[in-house]
């Protein structure tokens, strides 16, 4: 059961770590098209979604099994 909760909490956090994600990407793409744009901001964002990119693979791989080779 425990193992389950986990998977279902990890699964959850995945979720709302890529919609975070593709909503930066989004929010980038505008600023980036537009003349004056905050440099400090975007640098920021891109950051952010740079993070959000390992933090997702980290979760990614919690749910893949162990194989005992």
């Amino acid at each position: 059961m425990q193992q389950t909760d986990e998977k279902e909490a990890i699964t959850l956090r995945l979720d709302t770590l890529r919609l975070e994600h593709r909503n930066l990407d989004v929010i980038i793409i505008q600023l980036s098209s537009q003349i004056k744009t905050d440099q400090l901001l975007l640098k920021r964002m891109k950051k952010r979604k740079l993070w959000l990119k390992d933090m997702i693979s980290k979760l990614e791989s919690k749910l893949i099994p162990d194989l005992n080779a």
